[in-house]
């Protein structure tokens, strides 16, 4: 049952960071996706038409305006397209089930608990942990504010 569990809450944590920013963000374009025509380099025109079929293509209707159900249908794809990748890539004994032991190691697990536990004790107050939040949170703000300025 925690297993289970576990895999529930990834592939919800998968459709939640796929659904709040599923054209804006996501995973990067490779160079050769951008590079259209093939020429070695990367024009503005060859992004822009880059975000234009991102946009045609989760505006299912047409109409030329993003809706919450399309918005919402391309996150889901997203979402898709990753837990399927993640199973292809995890699933070591190709049963169609992920084990505990064949989920994904957290990187840098330990150092992160490091960076929080502030006072070095080996456990994470409450203090503690509502400080690396808002630095977490101070963080994101300013890489939200330097992305919208671009625009």
């Amino acid at each position: 049952m925690k297993t289970t569990t576990f895999i529930s809450a990834i592939v919800l944590a998968a459709v939640a960071v796929t659904g709040t920013s599923a054209l804006a963000k996501g995973p990067r374009p490779t160079f050769q996706e951008l590079d259209a025509n093939g020429d070695g380099q990367v024009t503005q025109a060859e992004i822009a038409a880059h975000r234009n079929q991102k946009f045609t293509a989760a505006d299912t209707d047409g109409d030329g305006q993003l809706s919450v159900g399309e918005m919402q249908a391309a996150a889901q794809t997203k979402a898709s397209e990753r837990v399927t990748k993640m199973f292809e890539k995890h699933d070591a004994n190709a049963d169609g089930f992920l084990s505990e032991d064949e989920l994904p190691k957290p990187r840098r697990a330990s150092k992160m608990f490091e960076r929080i536990d502030a006072d070095g004790n080996g456990s994470i107050s409450e203090q503690e942990y509502a400080d690396a939040k808002g630095k977490m949170g101070r963080k994101h703000k300013r890489h939200q504010k330097s992305d919208t300025d671009g625009n």
